[in-house]
């Protein structure tokens, strides 16, 4: 579980039921996602993992992720379960058995079980550590690739901060990992359910990461970076020091994972020049990714937002032939690097540090995009990555309440938006040069391309997405939209190409208004 209070109880509960079943339990309390889902994967004799956590949503929040193999259940998977257990849950002779079977549970059994939490912890740290050098090594040498990277670190000093907000991390090898490596770590609320902000790793709840990381730079300039993760620990975003101005900024979502795929893409092509490699993201994924690859000759596939889904979608590539490294959710920020299939802070922070001590692939980079600065900092990796103006998912412009179910919403949509365009075609073409339009629509792993009903399935909650293009078939600017799924709210997303202003409010005022109004 992670640290969320209330995960003690729903704990206890779900060992219970599962040691009176016979089934043998590892509980390792709290740990983070990535760490249990890295034991999962490299553990022959666990058949599957079950973790609680509501992930970024508020504390008070809570539920059950499910998985095999280090990976969470895809959406078919999790839609079976939550029809079974919405069942289950109202038929009383079934709860009855379960009251019985651990009313009668052996207080031997379930204390042994307990007894048995710090040494599985213990394999649990020593696992992840293995697992997090394995894959920061890109699949080499493991002792080779530390060796290299500890040589490298005494000659480039690099420190971080990690304000950890209380979370599963705590509890993690974050310290000790950095330590052995060589990296200079200054841990903040490093105390299990030290919560000192809410938790989604966004915004203004960086402001405090931020603030620690410009004291500290100002004592060491080797404080460049640091990141804040959420509850459970996948997902970590960064702030970092922008040299010019000795300033401590923080990146967007986006920018973190452009960042991590540029470095990762690059190594990549640099190690293998002709393979063919590509990478899988979910919908509203910023295009500058799509720009990233094109220059490195890679291909990007899209799938519905969801971790499971982004996953499944790379995994179908690797077995079309192609080198699927690097993946994610760029509107949520963090990364997942095969062969986790979880994003982890550790991996975006290694991403970097392997970057900021290997000249040669960043200047490979640089000849590839025309970009002429190949000195090694943060700064000028974010200056070297395409200018795109991006809706921040967690702002208050990337949501709103709607009453519609989503299928009569999106019939109603499309109905306006073809209306909507129709009527300022003109105005498109001679203000923004946009000629033409593409509709994508994603549910679990797959997108397909396409307007109405044949291209969306019920419950009708995939992702949507319009592609703006000029007259010679260029993206310009997308409009995304889908209802959360761990939320009651309707996320919506623009992203133009550049630092449009102009045309990302046009977009974002007319795609709020016409959501709005298809919900009437």
């Amino acid at each position: 579980m992670d640290a969320r209070p209330t995960g003690v109880k729903i704990l206890d509960i779900i060992n219970r039921v599962f040691l009176a079943l016979n089934i043998d339990v590892m509980n390792t309390y709290i740990s983070a996602a990535p760490e249990i889902m890295a034991l999962s994967s490299c553990d022959k004799t666990i058949d599957a993992f079950l973790y609680i956590s509501a992930s970024h949503n508020p504390i008070g929040h809570n539920g059950i992720k499910f998985g095999v193999n280090g990976g969470v259940f895809n959406k078919e998977q999790v839609n079976d379960l939550i029809s079974f257990f919405t069942n289950f849950a109202q038929n009383e002779q079934a709860l009855e058995f379960v009251k019985r079977i651990v009313t009668n549970l052996e207080k031997t059994i379930l204390e042994k079980n307990l007894d048995q939490i710090e040494s599985n912890k213990e394999k649990s740290l020593i696992n992840y550590r293995e697992f997090a050098l394995f894959t920061a090594s890109r699949g080499s040498d493991v002792d080779k690739y530390l060796n290299q990277l500890k040589s490298k670190l005494q000659k480039k000093k690099i420190s971080l901060v990690a304000e950890l907000n209380g979370s599963a991390r705590t509890l993690s090898i974050d310290k000790t990992f950095y330590k052995e490596l060589g990296i200079n770590a200054h841990t903040v609320n490093d105390i299990p359910r030290k919560v000192v902000h809410a938790i989604v790793p966004e915004g203004e709840n960086l402001e405090m990461c931020r603030t620690i990381l410009e004291e500290k730079y100002k004592e060491d300039n080797s404080f460049i970076v640091g990141y804040v993760p959420d509850n459970d620990g996948d997902r970590g975003n960064l702030v970092y020091i922008k040299e010019s101005t000795q300033e401590a900024k923080i990146l967007q979502a986006q920018e973190v994972f452009a960042l991590v795929v540029m470095a990762e893409l690059s190594a990549m092509r640099y190690q293998f020049p002709k393979a063919k490699i590509a990478i899988s993201v979910n919908g509203p994924t910023s295009m500058r990714i799509d720009d990233i690859a094109k220059a490195l000759d890679v291909e990007v596939f899209r799938a519905e937002v969801g971790e499971a889904n982004v996953v499944g979608r790379a995994e179908i590539q690797r077995n079309l032939g192609y080198i699927v490294r690097i993946f994610g959710e760029g509107s949520n920020g963090g990364n997942i690097t095969h062969p986790a299939k979880v994003r982890d802070p550790l991996n975006t922070i290694l991403s970097l540090v392997n970057l900021l001590t290997n000249e040669e692939i960043f200047k490979f980079y640089c000849e590839k995009v025309n970009y002429n600065n190949n000195s090694l900092s943060i700064e000028n990796f974010i200056n070297s990555l395409p200018i795109y103006t991006t809706t921040d998912a967690f702002s208050k412009d990337a949501k709103i309440q709607i009453e519609s179910d989503h299928g009569k919403l999106k019939d109603n949509y499309e109905k306006l938006f073809t209306q909507f365009y129709n009527n300022n075609e003109k105005e498109l073409l001679t203000r923004f040069n946009i000629s033409k339009y593409k509709v994508f629509q994603m549910e679990g792993s797959n997108c397909y391309e396409g307007m109405g009903n044949e291209f969306r399935s019920y419950p009708y909650r995939g992702g949507y997405k319009v592609i703006f293009q000029d007259n010679e078939n260029n993206n310009l600017a997308f409009i995304w939209m889908r209802g959360s799924g761990t939320e009651a709210v309707f996320r919506l997303l623009v992203d133009v190409k550049g630092n449009n202003i102009e045309l990302y409010n046009y977009l974002l005022k007319r795609h709020t208004q016409l959501l709005i109004n298809a919900d009437k």
